[in-house]
């Protein structure tokens, strides 16, 4: 029999919860990891260069731009994901419920994963429109170093020079990113803890053992998703590296950019980014369970067995 989640959903006040915790989560933990994001970045726009792995990338970085580049794009970063999180886990919770709502509780738990794989797809969607703009703006600032002071500038600076399209020209990257990307973590996610709950009783657990498995299971997702997602990461930082030649759409600069990258180019970094994913997600997913039980929104909606 489905179990029943733990506490009813209240309307609009619990759903702005879970998009509250999502921000932060998201915010906090794609902030901490700028370093390895500028890092990754590097490696993905000039592999000849930076080509010794994580660590000497971070020393190469240092070395030619000083400890601060590794903060590049950190304000673009903070704000883009803490928009994105609102969205991804607060819409991912609304359309589980909506489906729940659609199919019956029964047959949604019967077909979880689908569920889980529609609402992780649709809740991303929504918060790609919001962080594509910041998105574009920190690429730029950290393929450029001279573009722009910081995240004011340099979307000012965008917005006059290019217009507001340039910020969505990297729309269909993103979410050919994003999308399989979410739809992975989610979905891994939730099967790994269902399978960990299935041996302990989540009743008996502490705040901190429950955390615990949050980090584990989010870990495991990080690294799917990282692996899914990886190819058009590479073309996202590509394609919003420079401005298009005059008359350049954005499918044709796709198509030239995958053929230039191949399929081992399109990899160009999976190690940072392996490490980078995987410490995040895990981070998100921990604190996202932490903020829900402080603003006693816990459980979410659940239909795992």
């Amino acid at each position: 029999m489905a179990s029943i989640q733990e506490k009813p959903l209240d309307g609009l006040s619990l759903y702005s919860r879970f998009a509250f915790a999502g921000a932060v989560c998201c915010s906090i933990t794609h902030g901490a990891v700028t370093p390895l994001d500028v890092v990754k970045t590097r490696t993905q726009l000039d592999p000849a260069t930076y080509n010794r792995g994580m660590i000497g990338g971070f020393k190469q970085v240092i070395q030619n731009e000083g400890a601060g580049a590794l903060l590049t794009g950190f304000g673009p970063t903070a704000a883009g994901y803490f928009l994105q999180g609102a969205f991804k886990f607060g819409g991912y919770e609304f359309f589980k419920q909506q489906s729940i709502n659609y199919l019956g509780y029964e047959t949604a738990a019967n077909n979880r994963t689908v569920v889980y794989l529609a609402s992780s797809a649709c809740a991303e969607f929504m918060a790609d429109i919001a962080l594509c703009p910041l998105e574009a703006t920190r690429i730029r600032l950290v393929s450029q170093p001279t573009f722009a002071s910081g995240l004011l500038s340099g979307f000012t600076k965008i917005a006059s020079q290019e217009g507001i399209g340039a910020f969505y020209s990297g729309f269909g990257p993103i979410l050919f990113k994003q999308v399989p990307y979410t739809m992975a973590k989610f979905v891994v996610f939730e099967k790994v803890s269902e399978m960990v709950y299935r041996s302990v009783d989540k009743n008996n657990l502490s705040d901190g053992q429950k955390t615990g498995i949050n980090l584990g299971s989010g870990l495991v997702a990080g690294l799917a998703a990282a692996i899914v997602s990886q190819p058009a990461d590479t073309m996202l930082s590509k394609i919003n590296k420079t401005q298009g030649l005059p008359g350049e759409g954005t499918v044709s600069r796709l198509i030239k950019i995958a053929k230039e990258l191949g399929l081992r180019g399109s990899y160009s970094g999976i190690g940072v980014r392996l490490f980078m994913v995987g410490s995040l997600t895990a981070g998100q997913f921990a604190i996202y369970g932490d903020i829900k039980r402080v603003l006693g929104a816990t459980g979410g909606v659940e239909i795992g067995k």
